[in-house]
């Protein structure tokens, strides 16, 4: 079965990601980043989703506070969907990442001892 997509669909390239911003960079020196991965198109665009989701989640978390200050809703149960994605999003950048950034995820205190990988 022949595949749509060419060779450089597959290639990994270097990308630089900070994930406070929300960014993910080809040039490292065109903003600040935090981590250093290597990434082929799908890859990136898997990172690119889950970054887009995250942000969007903590927009819809930052208006719940706002508009529902007194909710009885918990801070755990407002806050799971947005954590979810933020593990989801360092375990894809663990799994892309080059050694310096693995040290850096694995010292985070994200995930229990071995989950990583």
């Amino acid at each position: 079965m022949a595949n749509d997509y060419d060779e450089s669909y597959y290639a990994r390239k270097p990308y630089y990601v900070s994930v406070q911003a929300g960014s993910i960079l080809e040039d490292p020196g065109a903003a600040a980043y935090e981590l250093a991965i290597t990434a082929n198109e799908e890859e990136l665009n898997r990172l690119q989703e889950l970054m887009e989701e995250y942000a969007t989640n903590d927009e819809r978390q930052a208006f719940h506070f706002a508009s529902t200050p007194f909710s009885s809703a918990s801070d755990r149960q407002i806050n799971s969907a947005v954590d979810g994605l933020l593990v989801d999003i360092y375990r894809l950048l663990y799994e892309l990442g080059n050694s310096e950034t693995k040290q850096h995820i694995s010292t985070m205190g994200l995930f229990p001892e071995g989950r990583l990988e």
